[in-house]
């Protein structure tokens, strides 16, 4: 294994800057210092090997492309991504235990609407054209930041023969007073109006109410039902990024810049984790917002804690992921360690459950993730029938909201959210570009529809406030 430490940083929105430059630079960021789960840090570019999945019309027939480009070399397949996935990185076996979290792999996205690869789904929503059903790279060196020990390092597998030529380069590249650190183009962002929903209140009424009237029917027992906020924008949404981890740090945050659109998540939810063969994952359900006044913020606690429909809805979506878990885990080890557990971000307060088994042999973690594809705690109850009524309600296709945010190494180990507080920049080649996020609440028979439009607004809040920061007549600068 190459590995070279480098001066640490206790922001490590400065080391990506260093690599920014680069083709497919990648950002999981911890938010650092603020929670349990804030201790590294992943910065990657330079993919030795892109993966593109899509979906495309063939004489009206739904067809999967998938292009995998290697080397100058593109090829096309019919092969869902996953099983793509599953033959590149076992053509990468390694052994070889590492003391950090990622040293190498694939690192990505996965889309809400990747699902239609896996599931037959109706086609009613608008798609989604800019975001492929999935964009990973395999990278072969990565930047580890550890918080916890205050130490930072590159490391690589040393699997791809560049990653030898370019490592004094990258070496260089991370010192303290590295002169290779490149700028911004654009070094200003302007949101032109503030973000409006697809679905006007009386709009997003009809839809509760038709999932009122499945769940009374027995099609269901619970549908996630979200709203998409849009409004034009112009500039470098990195500046956008920086603002939303100062304002709403989360453990499972992520900022990933493609060629024409980038992707902002504020995440608070880890979706599947596997390190060594031991899986986790946990489920949130269960919301309430922050107040600013200590003891009225505590009673909103109190009363999440003390709901008993929100324990139901909690646990509805743990019987879901035990089901999930138990096709890629041992017979028996799959067990909800603890329930209804509370906790608070910035703009709210939240349930969260933890449900753990063990791999079972034969089993990596491309197969977890899936049979467990998308989770479970973004869909409803049962999942299939939940998302066949997601499409027919819901105006717009997910893309990447809802879909997961994800690196799995070369060693076998993975880690992704839940890609909710998510927002994602198009750029245009010529007039205003998109900001684009969503934000959603799951509806059970005992819903109340003032209720759940206002947890839509509170979940959809730091975002908002973000997005608020850079609204002006002139152009906002760091």
């Amino acid at each position: 294994m190459l590995k070279h430490a480098i001066p640490y940083c206790d922001d490590s929105s400065r080391l990506f800057e260093r690599i920014a430059h680069l083709p497919w630079p990648m950002f999981l960021d911890s938010g650092q210092p603020k929670s349990e789960y804030g201790r590294f840090d992943i910065l990657v570019a330079q993919p030795f090997v892109t993966v593109t999945s899509d979906e495309v019309l063939d004489s009206g027939r739904a067809v999967i492309k998938t292009e995998v480009s290697q080397q100058g070399e593109v090829t096309l397949t019919e092969e869902d991504a996953f099983s793509v996935l599953k033959r590149l990185l076992a053509a990468y076996p390694v052994n070889e235990s590492s003391e950090w979290p990622f040293a190498g792999g694939a690192l990505g996205y996965f889309s809400y609407d990747l699902a239609r690869q896996l599931e037959s789904l109706p086609r009613l929503s608008a798609a989604d054209k800019a975001c492929p059903h999935m964009q990973v790279g395999l990278y072969d060196w990565a930047v580890v930041v550890d918080h916890q020990e205050k130490t930072a390092a590159l490391v690589s597998y040393g699997l791809s023969a560049s990653t030898h030529d370019q490592w004094p380069d990258l070496c260089r590249l991370f010192e303290a007073h590295s002169s290779e650190q490149r700028q911004a183009v654009e070094p200003t962002f302007q949101l032109k109006a503030m973000p409006s929903s697809n679905m006007t209140f009386s709009q997003y009424s009809l839809a509760f109410n038709k999932i009122k009237a499945y769940i009374k029917g027995g099609d269901c027992y619970q549908v996630n039902l979200a709203l998409r906020f849009a409004a034009p924008a112009a500039g470098n949404s990195w500046l956008v990024y920086k603002k939303l981890r100062e304002l709403s740090p989360a453990p499972f945050m992520a900022y990933m810049k493609f060629p024409s659109w980038q992707i902002l998540s504020g995440s608070p939810e880890r979706f599947l984790q596997v390190r060594n063969r031991h899986v986790e994952t946990r489920p949130i359900k269960g919301t309430r917002p922050r107040a600013l006044n200590a003891i009225e913020d505590a009673a909103l606690a109190a009363d999440l804690q003390g709901s008993t429909k929100d324990q139901a809805e909690n646990l509805m979506i743990v019987d879901l992921l035990r089901n999930d878990l138990g096709k890629s885990c041992e017979i028996g080890s799959v067990q909800a360690d603890q329930l209804f557990r509370l906790q608070s971000f910035a703009n709210v307060h939240h349930l969260v459950s933890i449900v753990r088994g063990r791999l079972a042999k034969g089993k990596t973690a491309i197969d977890l993730l899936r049979a467990c594809f998308p989770g479970g705690s973004i869909t409803g109850a049962p999942k299939l029938r939940s998302m066949q009524i997601i499409e027919e309600l819901e105006p717009d296709r997910r893309g990447v909201y809802c879909g997961a945010i994800a690196y799995i190494g070369f060693d076998g180990n993975m880690d992704s959210n839940i890609a909710i507080r998510t927002a994602v920049y198009r750029e245009a080649e010529q007039g205003d570009g998109e900001m684009s996020f969503y934000a959603g609440g799951g509806i059970v028979s005992d819903s109340l529809l003032d209720e759940e439009y206002a947890e839509i607004q509170d979940k959809a809040s730091s975002l908002l406030k973000t997005m608020r920061h850079f609204f002006s007549d002139k152009p906002a600068t760091p």
